[in-house]
Order: C-alpha cells, then structure tokens, then sequence
C-alpha cells in the first residue's frame, strides 16, 4: 500500500523533540469536503482554550474522490499544528493504523469528522493514557451516565452487535464502535501488526486482542448525538462485522494469534508471584466446568453401575469425563486454543485422572467394606465427596499443565 505525507510547516516542527506532541489526533476522512474545515476549526479551538498537553491534528485521507485532500493541504497550510496522510485505499482502520503505527506522539487518538462526540470527553479520555495507568481509552455511549441523541433503530443495532461480542468472544469492553478511542503508542505498535481489518471492524479487533493480552482499557462515557448525514452502510458494515467475528474467534479458538507471546512482549507478567495472571477468571470456568462434568461423571456411572458393577463403572464414568474434563478446561479455562501440545495434555490429565482415580475407588472400597449393603445413593455421597478433594488437586494439577497460558 503506498501513502503520501504531505510535507507542511507541521510536519517539518515534529522532527525537533521539544516540538514533538502528547497526542496525535487523526481525523479519518473519506469524501468529506463539506464538514472537514469546519472540523478543524472547532477541533483547534477547543485544543487552544486550556487543553494542557501539546497536540497535532492529522487528517487521514483515505482515497476521497471529491475536493477533500486539497481542503485538507489548504488547513495544513494554514496551521502548524496540522499535517495531512493520503492512502490511495479506502479505510479506516487501515488510515488509523499508518498514521498510528509511524507517530511520534506519546498517545495516538481518532475522532469521527462529524464530532459527534462531546470533545469535553477528550481530556478523560487520555490522561490515563499519558500517566501510564492504561493503554487503551474508548468512549462509550452505553454507560449510564452517557447521554446520547440517536433514532432507536442505530441504538437497536450498536446494543446487539455488543451483545454479540460479549456472547461469541467474552468481550468485556462496553461499546467497540464508538469513533473516540486513544492508546499509548508504544502500545499501538505491538498490537496494530496483529490486527487484519482495515475497515469498520478495526475497532473490534484491536480491543479484542488487547483485552486479551491483558491490556487495561479505559471506558470513558460520552455525550454523543447523531450525525444524520452518516454516510455508513448499515447492511453492509453489519455483514462485514459478523464476518470479522467469526474469522477472530476462530483465530483465538485455533491459536493462530499470539496472545501469549503479546502479553509476554508487553509486560502483562502477573503482579504477585503465586497469584497468577486471570486467577479469579479461571477458578470460576474451572467450577462451572467441573459441575458438568460432575452432573455428566453421576449420569454415566448410574448407568453403568447396573450392568458393570461399582469400580468398572466408575473407572469409565472417570476416564470419559476426565478427557472431556481436560480438553474443556484446556480451551475455556486457559485459553489454551489449536493442536499443538494437545496429545501430551490430555496424557497429562490423564495421570491427573489417576489420583482422582484412586481417591473415588478407595473410597468405594471403604464403603463397601464397612458398608457392604450401602445403597446407591449412598455411594453418590461418597463419590461426591471424595470428587470435591480430587477436583482440587485437579485444578492445581491443569494449572501446572497449562502453566504457559498464564
């Protein structure tokens, strides 16, 4: 892809350090010569009334056909604190991430041109970014403490595209398309190579995988009204959308994106040696998948139990819940997703199977002999408790497994 900087009195000012900006705000733009100059003017106002950190505007100009670069060469000229990036393909996210990837600013930012949203957001926005206490920052007009004008069938679509994120791919950020984020640029340039999309789902996608890695991200909300001269495609941006989570989900149930190694990269270690990184996440999905595999171990051994007897029964009542155990736990618990290492961890559970094992046949053979006439519910009991311990030792065992996802 070939882009065009056009070389103003703004670009030339950022090659000396002490002129060099906090933030960088890109203005992504695509056939906008109506509201572009209009957009500056009141961007360059607010930045000028008592915004305290040094600031650059940068439209990105992605492939207009109309008159909106040169009005954009026309305000770079004017201003210093205004430079110009040309892609000769359209897209946002692929403008965010050449302008984003090569700033030289401490935080990076975009705004939609409309300025849709209140730009009294914008100091929340990134002074957790510049103090180091996050990486990410996103408005969100889902709060509710955001105020927002828009008709209900945009409110409709933005609540079910987020509900959908939560559902398919965990996400526990609010609003992924609102058009206000910012990041640490150090930040941008570890996660912006892992991130496909170059068009609407851009958003998603990068704090998909921030989230992830472990980043912190800062929700800010918004004021936010409409603009009704949206030139977006519903149909086609949903369609799009849908299309993107499945190809990222599939992406992090097969392990082909790095998550690991980023966090690693980044420095997302865990804070207290012996509390590990997603501690808490991990107990829970291990309890909710450890009660099916109960519920599933007292099915299959009710069954078996007739036709087997007591230790056959529980011998296979374990052993295939134990390999269904392991694998759930592999993929949901740890995060740990695609074919690599999975023989040697189910091995592995398996021997983790053994102890559980041998705690379930010797507690039924402890009832059997001081209890030989012990009904079968009696034995449940048993089974239940002597599972509690081995479901301990088995959480600590998968930990060990799959230490390497932590």
């Amino acid at each position: 892809m070939r882009e065009t900087v056009i070389a103003t009195r703004a670009r030339e000012n950022v090659r000396d350090p002490r002129l060099t900006p906090v933030l960088d705000i890109v203005i992504p733009v695509y056939n906008e010569e109506r509201g572009l100059a209009d957009c500056i003017d009141r961007l360059r106002a607010f930045l000028r009334n008592g915004f305290p950190f040094s600031t650059r505007i940068t439209v990105a100009d992605n492939a207009s056909t109309d008159a909106t670069l040169q009005i954009a060469r026309g305000l770079a000229e004017r201003f210093d604190d205004v430079r110009v990036v040309h892609l000769d393909r359209k897209g946002r996210g692929r403008a965010l991430k050449a302008v984003w990837e090569s700033s030289d600013a401490e935080v990076v930012a975009y705004m939609d041109v409309d300025l849709s949203t209140d730009l009294n957001g914008l100091l929340p926005l990134v002074a957790p970014l510049v103090s180091g206490h996050s990486d990410l920052a996103i408005g969100t007009r889902l709060s509710s403490d955001s105020r927002v004008v828009r008709g209900p069938k945009r409110e409709f679509i933005s609540r079910s595209y987020n509900l959908i994120l939560k559902t398919s791919l965990r996400a526990g950020f609010s609003d992924a398309q609102c058009g206000f984020k910012a990041m640490r640029t150090d930040v941008a340039r570890r996660l912006l190579p892992l991130v496909e999309d170059g068009e609407w789902f851009f958003d998603t996608e990068l704090l998909v995988i921030a989230e992830r890695a472990g980043l912190r991200i800062h929700e800010v909300p918004v004021d936010w009204i409409d603009d009704p001269d949206s030139r977006v495609d519903i149909l086609d941006t949903a369609r799009k959308d849908l299309l993107g989570v499945w190809r990222l989900g599939r992406a992090l149930a097969t392990g082909t994106l790095p998550i690991n190694e980023l966090r690693t990269a980044i420095g997302r270690e865990p804070l207290v040696a012996g509390v590990p990184h997603g501690m808490v996440g991990q107990t829970v999905r291990f309890a909710i998948i450890g009660v099916c595999s109960t519920l599933a171990y007292l099915v299959l051994y009710v069954i078996l139990q007739s036709m087997l007897g007591a230790q056959l029964a529980n011998f296979l009542a374990l052993l295939i819940t134990a390999i269904a155990n392991t694998a759930a736990n592999r993929a949901f618990t740890f995060g740990v997703r695609g074919s690599a290492g999975a023989i040697s961890h189910q091995v592995q559970g398996l021997i983790i199977f053994g102890i559980g094992l041998l705690l379930t046949s010797g507690s039924l053979w402890a009832l059997h002999h001081w209890a030989p006439a012990a009904p079968i519910t009696v034995e449940l009991v048993v089974l239940v408790a002597a599972n509690l311990i081995s479901t301990l030792i088995r959480f600590l065992g998968l930990r060990w497994v799959f230490r390497s996802a932590d």
